[in-house]
């Protein structure tokens, strides 16, 4: 499950996984295009984004899939 946010400066959704909570942390939101994906800090969302590649986003991801914190 995710929570989305609409930006009006763009047509994108932001989503947060529900695993984040509301309870405050260290919270990501990730967007999609036909170019990148955006990342930024869930509680601050006029604040800086880091924007990847799609095949970098999917590498990430593999990673962190098969690592556990």
């Amino acid at each position: 499950m995710t929570t989305e946010h609409r930006t009006p400066e763009t047509e994108s959704t932001w989503r947060k996984s529900s695993y984040s909570g509301n309870q405050g942390g260290a919270c990501v939101e990730v967007r999609t295009n036909h170019e990148a994906v955006g990342i930024r800090d869930s509680k601050d969302l006029a604040g800086p984004q880091l924007s990847v590649s799609g095949q970098t986003w999917a590498t990430f991801l593999s990673y962190a899939a098969d690592h556990t914190v």
